[in-house]
């Protein structure tokens, strides 16, 4: 910790353990970010991430790294919302997601909702990159601020490369200071709650799915390779779960 924020870094590395098996030889966590190993379920390994201090703060710089090798599973979550909040130091804090799987590896990360309280600033980016024939399942949930409160400034950029070509690459900024219109009937339509689900299978190439309508305020998009893009508007976050949820079961 410094006077100009908190720098945490937390690690995980999933391989095969070669008894059908997934290991973790690569279980670091810094600060503020606590990764702990959970039941494993079949041959899944399984991770939370546990917050063990208040934050992302102003001038704060967070950092998860996950790696999946050929042939391991790894499922990753989180013990609670994550709570973007103002803090002593000015600036804007930021929190990047690195996560890269390996041919015939499979990652499903599933961690809870950021929260973005009244009078913070957070850049968020989440990089993916992976081999082809790797499995994904990522999602990303955003609340605009806690009950009664006006959100702080949250921008958020995604970005999936497989086989190192860019199959999605898009940013979204809301809140104080935004670019004008990001609450209006073409971004948000006064939503405050917003999700993204992004599934990759391999069969997809074969039979990739339709696009579609998921009700009132989502829709299925599929991207140019084997992977689909949901996207997801709600009124509050019990909500914008259920319609990811029920996207997912979807898919089988």
């Amino acid at each position: 910790m410094t006077t100009a924020g908190v720098r945490a870094t937390a690690r995980i590395e999933a391989r095969a353990d070669g008894r059908g098996g997934t290991s973790l030889p690569v279980l670091d966590g810094e600060g503020p970010i606590a990764p702990r190993r959970t039941r494993a379920h079949g041959d899944e390994a399984r991770v939370m991430l546990v917050g063990a201090m208040s934050g992302p703060l102003g001038n704060d710089r967070f950092a998860v790294e996950a790696t999946v090798a050929e042939g391991a599973r790894l499922h990753v979550g989180s013990a609670a919302a994550t709570i973007a909040l103002p803090g002593q130091a000015k600036g804007e804090a930021r929190y990047d997601v690195r996560l890269r799987v390996a041919a015939g590896g499979e990652l499903h990360w599933l961690p809870e909702q950021l929260i973005s309280a009244n009078g913070s600033d957070l850049h968020v980016t989440s990089g993916i990159g992976l081999e082809p024939g790797a499995r994904l399942v990522f999602r990303e949930e955003q609340v605009l601020g806690r009950v009664g409160e006006q959100p702080g400034r949250l921008t958020s950029r995604l970005t999936l490369r497989l086989g190192g070509r860019t199959l999605l690459d898009q940013e979204l900024s809301c809140g104080p200071g935004a670019p004008g219109g990001w609450d209006g009937p073409a971004v948000l339509g006064g939503h405050r709650a917003l999700g993204q689900l992004l599934i990759v299978r391999p069969e997809f190439e074969k039979d990739m799915p339709r696009a579609r309508l998921l009700g009132e305020c989502a829709a299925v998009n599929p991207l140019a390779g084997p992977a689909v893009l949901v996207s997801a508007l709600a009124p509050d976050a019990l909500r914008l779960r259920r319609v990811l949820d029920e996207a997912l079961r979807s898919f089988g």
